[in-house]
């Protein structure tokens, strides 16, 4: 009789909600929610002149994040259309494997090296990236939180060098909401 209810309650203990389950889905099109609007590139606005200021999240508005039990991808448009370029391209896989990712911005492509790790429901992504001396590599760590269903928190930490100390940026992203069928 022990081994029959056995076969009755571990189907169902596989099938009972895991940490899996409660893991957040990053899924959608999120633009930065803050009042500064993004301005345009050099390029497409003549002789504008450049703005200082944070460097934000590190990733464009608005980025497009499609997610999936084993991968999670975010692209977002870094040049003007004017450009001609495709859009910034990221691939992470979620195992925690590490994730080789080249990115194309100005003459050659820069090599990235990232991990995914889930602590609780925030994904935190670790990025090891050439830095500013040659020969050096710099660690970027983003994590993602949703705050809700519509607003994405990342926040980005910077590893210091050159005896300056680490510097964190948090930029919301609200979601894109869908236009209604037949606008």
């Amino acid at each position: 009789m022990a081994p029959t209810l056995l076969l009755i309650v571990l189907p169902l203990l596989a099938a009972a909600p895991g940490a899996d389950e409660a893991r957040p889905d990053f899924t959608g099109t999120w633009e930065r929610a803050d009042a500064e609007p993004e301005l345009p590139s050099v390029a497409s606005a003549g002789d504008a002149t450049f703005r200082s200021g944070s460097v934000g999240s590190g990733w464009g508005s608005p980025i497009t994040i499609r997610q999936d039990a084993g991968t999670l991808v975010v692209e977002y448009v870094h040049f003007s259309a004017y450009d001609l370029q495709p859009p910034v391209r990221l691939t992470f896989a979620l195992d925690g494997s590490e994730s080789a990712n080249a990115v194309m911005i100005g003459h050659t492509a820069s090599a990235q090296r990232s991990r995914a790790a889930w602590r609780d429901r925030t994904l935190v992504i670790t990025t090891e990236l050439a830095g500013p001396e040659p020969g050096r590599r710099v660690q970027v760590r983003q994590a993602l939180t949703l705050q809700s269903a519509d607003a994405l928190q990342l926040e980005t930490t910077r590893e210091g060098w050159g005896g300056a100390p680490p510097s964190v940026t948090r930029t919301t992203y609200a979601k894109r909401q869908k236009p209604a069928a037949g606008r």
